[in-house]
């Protein structure tokens, strides 16, 4: 699996992105996707997540009825559209990636150790 984030990029509040994740590796090999994101001087924390297999997806409380993970299997690509954006959403977002479902560590989706692979990040910045 390897993870290549795309759409990041300056937007006024109010405003709207959407983000790629895209997987150029083997198709099959990752089936838990999540979005984290890290500002200057915080701690990386988890926007959203989902299974490519189906189930509600899991959504920081920040960003619910804000932000919506979805997924173009086709495309091998997870996505993040974000709307209403704020200046407190600015950071470098990450795609992060799993084989296994958190649940069948016992973990949680918002955990980064429920994860495996993790792509390079894609800059947001909302002024």
């Amino acid at each position: 699996v390897q993870l290549v984030e795309s759409g990041g990029g300056s937007v006024q509040a109010g405003g709207s992105l959407t983000l790629s994740c895209l997987n150029s590796g083997v198709r099959d090999a990752w089936n838990s996707v999540g979005w984290f994101r890290q500002a200057p001087g915080k701690e990386r924390e988890a926007v959203a997540g989902m299974s490519l297999g189906g189930g509600s997806p899991y959504y920081n409380d920040s960003v619910k009825d804000r932000f919506t993970i979805s997924q173009d299997s086709a495309k091998n690509t997870v996505y993040l559209k974000m709307d209403r954006l704020n200046p407190e959403d600015s950071a470098m977002y990450y795609c992060a990636a799993a084989f296994l479902l958190p649940t069948y560590y016992g973990r949680s989706w918002n955990m980064e150790s429920s994860y495996i692979y993790w792509g390079q990040g894609t800059q947001v910045t909302v002024s």
